[in-house]
């Protein structure tokens, strides 16, 4: 039997169990689990790589940190949109990793350079890239750094993801701690490129790095379900930029893209003294949204009123579609007091609950209320205008 063949026939089964039962003569257990395990993590990841037969996986932190499928498309369409065809001519990326960025944007360009200083990721490129189809590429095992110095080379687009951790393996959020410092690039990515796109932790200080960075012209927070997974900043050489545009993404939800712009950013809310029956519905911005902070935005955008300055919440008396978010539909709210919440309780012995701006943890409260977590039923505890705590009471609203 051949590792390949080994590779195939275990793919489906557990890593953990498989190092443990017997394998037969000539089989490298631990290339073959690693192999198995990168192509059981990529199915939910990279499931159009799985489509091509002989890719080779990295281990499993490598697989970890870099980037899906879904975010890597939407770089592609970023891409699309910033520069026409024409001028898609030669792209560089200085931070290759496993290669799963370069392998979207590559196909946009000409020609395409993928730099990498780990010398496995780089063999592994040489080995993926002409199964994937990729053509017209060159691979460069160095510091992508050096490269974009001492050269004279302009490039239409310029892409990095600067590693961030330390030597010690702690996660770093810090422009100056990224490996390499893009604080130090700044001028030659205005220099060597008509655009330069960065992709950096979602945990970064947006406003901490727009100070930091000059010439950045947009700023896109990436969410996949919910959940935020990065920042990307592109940096425009080539074009005078009158405000930056924040562009708010939650990939496979159904939300709209949000776009608004650096003014539109400081809005200032429209506050609701205290909830009524008036309020019919309630709105969750996405994370995205949240961490772009452009959530106050909303209020004028939709004709919403914030809970609280701080809160996040936003109601209103009639359903907005293709909101940015989570939407419910308001059965009631409470005080805090014992006879006001059996009142609104009721029977219920099982809800989503959640806390916002909200002195309590979600824990605590979940068991004074005395209640599982899930079924169809959300709660939220939160904080009025006045300084009230209450608890609200929703129906989900599903887009159709």
């Amino acid at each position: 039997m051949t590792e390949a063949e080994y590779i195939q026939q275990h793919r489906n089964e557990d890593v953990h169990t498989l190092a443990f039962k017997k394998i037969p003569d000539g089989i490298n257990l631990q290339f073959c689990l690693q192999q198995i395990e990168g192509w059981q993590l990529a199915c939910k990841k990279l499931p159009q790589w799985t489509e091509k037969e002989g890719i080779l996986f990295p281990p499993r932190l490598s697989m970890e940190q870099c980037s899906s499928q879904s975010t890597s498309l939407y770089k592609q369409q970023v891409v699309e949109r910033l520069l026409p065809e024409e001028k898609r001519q030669e792209m560089i990326d200085l931070t290759g990793g496993y290669g799963v960025d370069f392998s979207y944007l590559a196909p946009l360009f000409k020609h395409a350079t993928y730099v990498e200083q780990n010398p496995h990721l780089c063999k592994l490129a040489q080995h993926n890239f002409p199964v994937l189809g990729l053509s017209n590429t060159d691979i460069v095992c160095g510091d992508g750094m050096q490269l974009l110095t001492q050269t004279n080379q302009t490039y239409s687009l310029v892409y990095m993801d600067p590693a961030r951790r330390d030597n010690a393996g702690r996660k770093t959020v810090a422009l100056e701690d990224c490996t390499p410092d893009i604080t130090q690039l700044a001028t030659e990515f205005t220099l060597r490129s008509h655009v330069t796109l960065v992709k950096l932790s979602p945990m970064l200080d947006i406003s901490l790095a727009l100070r930091t960075l000059k010439n950045v012209s947009e700023v896109h927070v990436v969410s996949v379900e919910g959940e935020c997974k990065e920042l990307l900043l592109v940096i425009a050489a080539d074009r005078k930029i009158e405000e930056i545009k924040f562009y708010c993404v939650n990939l496979r939800s159904g939300d709209p893209i949000f776009v608004c712009s650096e003014t539109e950013r400081y809005t200032t809310p429209d506050i609701l003294p205290r909830l009524s029956n008036e309020e019919t519905f309630l709105y969750e911005p996405n994370a995205s949204i949240l961490k772009a902070g452009v959530q106050n935005t909303l209020c004028s955008l939709y004709n919403l009123k914030k809970i609280h300055p701080n809160s996040h919440l936003f109601v209103n008396n009639q359903l907005i579609k293709g909101f940015p978010g989570r939407s419910f539909r308001i059965v009631g709210w409470s005080d805090f007091s014992k006879r006001n919440l059996c009142t609104l309780l009721g029977d219920l012995k099982q809800a989503n609950l959640a806390t916002r701006n909200f002195p309590t943890s979600v824990e605590v409260l979940r068991k004074r209320l005395k209640l599982r977590e899930g079924g169809q039923d959300y709660l939220f505890a939160t904080t009025q205008a006045d300084g009230s705590h209450i608890l609200i009471r929703g129906e989900k609203i599903f887009s159709t």
